[in-house]
This record gives C-alpha cells, structure tokens and sequence, in this order.
C-alpha cells in the first residue's frame, strides 16, 4: 500500500509539473505570434472560477490528479487472482470514468468536439501503451518463471 501511495504521489508531481509546462508553452507561443491575452484553458470552464488564476491553479491539480488516478490505479495488475484482460478492462473503465468526468464535467470539453475528441483520444493512445507494457512485462516474467521451472526437470 506504501509503494502504491508513493508511486502515486509521484505521478501527481510529474503530471501536475508537466501540465503546468506544456500550458505555459503554449500561451506563450500563441501570445508570441499575437493573439495576445490567449490562456489554454476553455471559456466555459474558466467561468466555473471567480478568477482566472483560480481556474489555473485548479487546473494544475486536475493534471496532477490524473496522473494520481492513472498511477494508483495500477495497483490492479498486481492483484494475482485476476487474468490480465479483466486487469486491463476494471483499469480502463476507472481511469475512463476519470479521465471522462474530467474533461466533460470539470474542462467543458463537450463545447469543444476538436478537443474532446483529442483529449479522448490521447487517453486512448495512453491505455494502448499501458496495456503493451503491462502485457511485455507479463511475457518475460512467464518465460522467467517458465525457464526456472525447465531447470528443475533436468535435475
């Protein structure tokens, strides 16, 4: 549980550093070729804030969050009893759920379909990785085991 939490901790500090830098990129590259007072942020969801640091600072924490969500979440392939496919479906339908509630409830997304559908897709492209990872990971720890085994029988 310990190894959980600090793994989860530690995507929230990535994801939150990590959001906060690709959102200050691309401010100051839009403002750079002049649309001046452009915040890569959706108007519906700054309006759910008093001020728009307040939608900034919120921001930074739901990038964090995610990240939090995405890591702990993982604690799912380390439960033996359950086969890799129900593994990876409970982690998609969590993280999904998440990742859903995020961009539609809280960023507004669904005013936006360019970026709905970019967000959905990025969290897509995510899952496939993590799936491809988890999967290579499962492959050489079988053929570990499974070579361990082999030396037993020639004894």
């Amino acid at each position: 549980m310990k190894e959980i939490l600090k793994r989860g901790m530690m995507s929230f500090t990535i994801s939150a550093f990590c959001g906060l830098i690709v959102n200050l990129l691309i401010d100051v590259i839009v403002n750079i070729n002049g649309l001046k007072g452009f915040v890569s942020m959706s108007d519906h969801y700054v309006k759910l804030f008093p001020t728009e640091a307040m939608a900034a600072y919120v921001n930074i924490l739901v990038y964090g969050t995610i990240g939090l969500v995405f890591a702990v979440m993982t604690f799912i392939y380390d439960v033996e009893r359950l086969g890799f496919l129900f593994q990876s479906i409970i982690y998609f339908i969590v993280t999904g759920g998440f990742s859903v509630a995020v961009t539609v409830f809280l960023w507004q997304l669904h005013h936006y379909p360019g970026a709905f559908i970019g967000t959905l897709t990025g969290y897509a492209v995510s899952h496939v990785i993590i799936i491809a990872v988890e999967y290579r990971t499962l492959r050489k720890d079988v053929k570990e085991i499974n070579e361990i085994y082999s030396g037993f029988y020639l004894l």
